[in-house]
């Protein structure tokens, strides 16, 4: 197949963001072929450059990069600039009828007080595409709270349903609100981009993690709001609607996990070689094989303990097409060859850290392949490129804002000596 154009080749996207959910928004829209300018705050630039894995080589000891930052803002260029500064926002506005799409996570506020709300911009730039990305809204009861993916999760109702019947709340130790609502924004921007190239008029979006996180909800809403007295509980390793459906250990004692639909019974009983269990009224039911959890969990557990190994189990339930995998830790996972070929696990090289692994994108393209050859800015790595086509400044322009404290660069850049120089020439 030749190699085609981007899908989003010849758009230019703002990157005000920090942490995980703005810059997962930005980074899709960098490896669909948008050129990203990432504003990162002076003096020390996203705040997960300090998170990760960093360099351990003694003359990297300050350099800007980590694997954190890498796998979140990889594809795009670095600008460093002090958001406080008046000089700076200037600087923003005058950039502004240059790009297409600008996305910022800061708190509710932020932007408006700063002089850069979606109304002011939309002034400069009627067709600019605006997203900010925020815990709970841009209005109402939490707008203004503090918080991250898992206070969302929490407010969600979703910590509620997580972890063993009778025992404590658990905590999803990963930031699957965040990464979900990156996702979410990016497919906003790419249909509000739909929509300017229909109509020619730019728009207003906001997403949520809170919103991302309680449209996970699979069944249970509607049954709470139509039924008065009905509480969901925490299952554990099982799913409340029965099947058998959860977690279950084998033989060796490794695990695996089994969804088995209603039209799956007939299929998973004779899986199981024990057709008895067709005739077992507790069993008789969808309804009942889900009051009766437990029992069934114990049925498939003995079955499982007369296997040698829980491939052996797979085999035998796949056999009789039993959706089931075994539980993988991280490292099988990112070893297994089906993610690999996929590009689900791809490798980076970074100059600084070395070779590791990042995940890949969430979408496959017919008409376009994902290059390889990843690489992250420095921190301010691109400002003279940006600040000169962007902001049409010169070189004495530029120099007087880093001796002002305005524009930062990684020091391994030795930006301040290289302006120093060139000022006292």
């Amino acid at each position: 197949m030749t190699q085609k154009t981007p899908m989003l080749t010849g758009y230019r996207v703002l990157d005000i963001t920090q942490i995980v959910a703005g810059p997962t928004c930005t980074r899709i829209l960098a490896e669909m072929g948008a050129e990203v300018v990432k504003l990162e705050l002076a003096p020390f630039g996203d705040r997960t450059r300090v998170g990760g894995l960093r360099s351990n080589q003694p003359e990297h000891k300050r350099c800007s990069q980590s694997t954190y930052f890498i796998q979140h803002n990889h594809s795009k260029k670095s600008l460093a600039l002090d958001f406080k500064s008046e000089r700076a926002r200037e600087l923003i506005k005058a950039m502004v009828p240059k790009f297409d799409v600008l996305v910022e996570n800061f708190s509710p506020g932020v932007m408006a007080r700063a002089g850069l709300s979606y109304d002011e911009l939309k002034a400069i730039n009627p067709r600019l595409v605006m997203c900010s990305i925020s815990l709970a809204g841009q209005a109402g009861e939490l707008a203004q709270k503090p918080g991250y993916d898992y206070v969302a999760q929490a407010y969600a109702g979703i910590t509620d349903l997580i972890g063993e019947r009778d025992g404590e709340p658990a905590l999803i130790t990963m930031a699957i609100g965040d990464a979900s609502t990156g996702v979410a924004a990016a497919m906003a921007v790419g249909f509000a981009l739909l929509h300017r190239e229909r109509t020619g008029e730019g728009q207003y979006i906001e997403t949520s993690l809170l919103d991302t996180y309680f449209n996970m909800h699979e069944v249970a809403v509607p049954r709470v709001s139509l039924r008065e007295h009905h509480t969901p509980v925490r299952t554990g390793s099982q799913h409340p609607d029965g099947g058998p459906t959860g977690i279950f250990r084998c033989g060796d004692g490794s695990y695996l996990t089994l969804a088995t639909l209603p039209h799956q019974w007939a299929a998973f009983v004779e899986a199981l070689g024990q057709p008895e269990l067709l005739k077992d009224e507790r069993f008789a039911t969808a309804a009942l094989r889900r009051d009766h959890n437990e029992a069934l969990k114990h049925i498939l557990e003995g079955w499982l303990a007369g296997f040698t190994t829980r491939d052996e189990a797979i085999a035998a339930l796949e056999r009789h097409r039993i959706p089931c995998a075994p539980v993988l830790t991280l490292r099988e996972a990112m070893a297994h060859p089906h993610l690999r070929e996929r590009g689900v696990v791809r490798e980076v090289h970074d100059p600084y850290i070395g070779r590791f692994d990042i995940p890949g994108p969430p979408a496959r393209f017919s008409a376009w392949r994902v290059p390889g050859g990843l690489r992250a800015d420095l921190l301010g790595e691109h400002n003279e490129e940006i600040l000169k086509s962007l902001a049409g400044l010169d070189d004495d322009e530029i120099g007087q804002l880093y001796r002002d404290g305005v524009l930062v660069r990684d020091p391994l850049l030795n930006a301040d000596r290289e302006w120093t120089e060139k000022t006292e020439a």
